[in-house]
């Protein structure tokens, strides 16, 4: 019998660890090749880690809450010989990288062991590798636990620090940044004192969930880096409304899956980025990065209260039937927790459907690193003036209002206020003689 290291796959470019959050599967149970072992938890989506061979799980090496890192062996499998070469191939670039980071660690641990900063402790964990930049730059604690941490937990990781190195010697030097602002650090943890005097009144308190950390580190972050301007535009839905009515019953009948307004924001919004390529960039710095792709984010509600934003990729490239389909298999596996970590990055703007809970109108925070973001509605009964060659007439119309709201720093208000015009007047016309 050979062994298999079921290790921590690459996440996404951007995704260095992952918490795990549950094991699927015991010490001594069977394991089908491509069946799920372990949850595991990263700050952009939660997803099941697979085996690529069939075995028996013979060894747990990390345990539920423990941060691993990409590479790290999380389990053995006892398997039959000749399946561990597959693996061998795809594991050795991550099992190097791991290697060397492990080495950098170990040279820095015997340099931090004593490491108190001039005396002083903390609630907060540090790795003996920040420890020692910290050590080595002249950062005090004090200073370390302004720093923002984007690892599990809020810790605070290698490029974090490095990030704000480079900041803070770009301020000292006069240089003006417009964007990697150091984010505020959200209020540390009330003392022992404090939550028995709370309690004492009566008060509940409530930890905040990881995911509710992270979103709302997300959005300060974006409100702290960009100057958010809002833009709103009234738009008479009343021939997508007919529309929608006249051929949902169809589609549903054919595809036996709901058609929904989000599908037709969806492509407005993607039309809007077609004709109005700078409200589809971002920023780094004084550079402005013009996408190549139209990936269209939506913001889904959790049942548990908080919020995923899945993308749809290339959506400008959806037919509207196409459209629907992909809007409702990625919200209904969002509220599943079923999302792949590749499916909730890339967006290059974002929509979110405000009106499904009744509200008319609002002002969103931009989800960084976009400029933009579309607030849609709620669609109203409303009495309106019509022009007709007549003269114009009160009648009563479908409307809904849009909010924009975009990066001051590289949207003025004439191309804020354009982009959705251009969605407004997408919809007002719509084809009533549409086939889907």
């Amino acid at each position: 019998m050979a062994k298999y290291e079921l290790k921590l796959p690459k996440m996404g470019e951007s995704v260095a660890e992952a918490t795990i959050t549950n094991w699927l599967k015991k010490v001594g149970e069977t394991i089908e090749a491509e069946e799920g072992v372990v949850e595991v938890a990263t700050d952009k989506v939660d997803t099941e880690v697979i085996s690529e061979v069939s075995g028996v799980l013979v060894e747990i090496r990390c345990q539920t809450d423990q941060v691993v890192k990409v590479g790290e062996v999380m389990a053995i499998l006892e398997i039959e010989g000749g399946q561990e070469a597959k693996q061998e191939t795809k594991t050795v670039v991550a099992a190097k990288e791991i290697e060397k980071e492990i080495t950098e660690i170990k040279e820095t641990t015997l340099q931090t062991e004593s490491l108190n900063f001039e005396g002083s402790s903390s609630e907060r964990f540090y790795s003996p590798l920040v420890k020692s930049i910290a050590k080595k730059e002249g950062i005090s604690l004090q200073e370390l636990e302004k720093i923002a941490g984007t690892g599990a937990d809020n810790r605070v990781t290698k490029q974090d620090m490095l990030d704000y190195l480079e900041n803070r010697a770009e301020a000292s030097s006069g240089i003006q940044q417009n964007t990697m602002i150091q984010t505020p650090v959200m209020q540390t943890e009330i003392s022992a004192e404090r939550k028995s005097e709370l309690i004492g009144k009566g008060n509940e308190l409530i930890p905040m969930s990881r995911m509710g950390k992270l979103i709302a580190e997300h959005m300060t972050h974006s409100k702290h880096t960009s100057p958010h301007v809002q833009s709103f535009i009234e738009v008479d839905m009343t021939r997508v409304w007919n529309w929608r009515n006249k051929v949902k019953n169809a589609f549903e009948e054919r595809e036996r899956e709901k058609f929904t307004f989000t599908p037709i924001f969806m492509e407005a919004v993607a039309k809007a980025l077609i004709e109005y390529p700078m409200m589809n960039i971002s920023v780094e710095g004084s550079t402005i990065i013009k996408k190549k792709n139209i990936n269209v984010g939506m913001a889904t509600a959790l049942p548990d209260g908080n919020l995923i934003v899945p993308v749809i990729k290339n959506a400008d490239q959806l037919s509207l039937r196409g459209m629907a389909k992909v809007v409702n298999d990625l919200a209904t596996r969002a509220r599943a927790g079923q999302l792949a970590p590749d499916e909730v990055k890339d967006g290059t703007y974002t929509v979110t459907n405000i009106g499904s809970f009744g509200t008319l109108f609002g002002t969103p925070i931009i989800n960084q690193p976009q400029v933009g973001i579309l607030a849609v509605g709620a669609i109203q009964k409303v009495p309106a003036v019509i022009e007709t060659p007549e003269g114009d007439v009160i009648g009563i119309r479908h409307k809904m209002i849009l909010s924009h709201s975009y990066d001051h720093r590289v949207v003025n208000g004439a191309l804020g206020g354009m982009f959705i015009q251009f969605i407004a007047k997408y919809l007002e016309n719509w084809d009533i003689n549409r086939q889907l």
